[in-house]
């Protein structure tokens, strides 16, 4: 059911009356609708009663954010209040035939793109947990402690995760220097699995659903590996325009730890063997 504090917004800017609704696939933690009125207007609305105070604010930035790059389209923000953001409508159609070769040029044009520092310009949110985005000038200090300690420490706190869990945890952390290389910060869409990737009504590709920050390039294509991964085409395409560097893939697994735990934290024990798995498997590689 749309919430009655949508409906008073519809009223109060002269919208009209819903006269048709449709929930929506897709999302796990939000309702997501398409609703017209008897003024002519289609939106989108994503609208959660129990949100945090400041969630679809977070999402309304990383959205206005990718919008303003210029590469990547992203819907447009219409209205965000504590417990609904309105959207433009995207009529979805058929992929086009270069879907994915565009996805990946688009998406390595954004990543192109130099940020001020590692953080971003408030807290965001990825899903329901908080992701804290304080400025700091070192990714690996960022990612070790906003990402992966953070999120450590929130399973532990929630009774998920032992002392000797977040010990290894911290561990590798400590360990991002040999790990990894040293990489710029970039806007990152932050959840970038094809459930976050809507098709316009010309069969491209529009980012939704964002968990955006100032990070490394390199965790977004790793998410896009974290359930199935995305077609050839795509990785292709991307690095014709911005290389990656050698040994991207045995990478993927340590910036996917960062997403295995958050899941862990928002749908709990049925992830922990995954989490474990990924910690031994990033601790062999030092």
């Amino acid at each position: 059911m749309i919430l009655p504090v949508v409906q008073q917004w519809l009223q109060q800017q002269a919208l009209g009356a819903v006269v048709y609704s449709e929930r929506l696939s897709g999302g796990d933690i939000c309702e997501t609708w398409r609703i017209d009125t008897d003024g002519g207007k289609r939106f989108c609305v994503k609208q959660l009663a129990a949100a945090a105070d400041d969630m679809f604010r977070a999402e309304a930035a990383g959205l206005e954010a990718i919008r303003r790059t210029g590469t990547l389209p992203a819907p447009e923000v219409l209205h965000c209040q504590r417990t609904f953001l309105a959207l433009e409508y995207i009529e979805p159609r058929a992929r086009r035939a270069d879907y994915w070769q565009r996805l990946g040029e688009q998406l390595a044009a954004m990543h192109r793109l130099p940020a001020p520092h590692f953080g971003f310009s408030l807290d965001t949110y990825c899903g329901k947990t908080p992701q804290p985005n304080p400025r700091y000038q070192c990714g690996f200090d960022f990612f070790a402690e906003q990402r992966l300690i953070y999120q450590a420490q929130l399973a532990y706190e929630r009774g998920l995760f032992s002392m000797r869990d977040c010990h290894l945890v911290e561990r590798l952390a400590g360990k991002l220097r040999e790990l990894i290389p040293v990489q710029p910060p970039c806007l990152v869409h932050g959840d970038l699995w094809s459930g976050n990737i809507h098709v316009n009504a010309s069969g491209a590709p529009v980012l939704i659903d964002p968990a955006a920050y100032w990070g490394w390039a390199e965790t977004d294509i790793a998410m896009t590996r974290l359930f199935g991964g995305f077609a050839p085409q795509f990785y292709t395409a991307y690095q014709q325009i911005r290389p990656l560097e050698p040994g991207w893939e045995q990478r993927v697994p340590i910036y996917n730890l960062y997403h295995l735990l958050n899941h862990l934290n928002l749908f709990g024990s049925s992830y922990y063997a995954s989490v474990k798995a990924g910690v031994e498997a990033g601790l062999a590689q030092t």
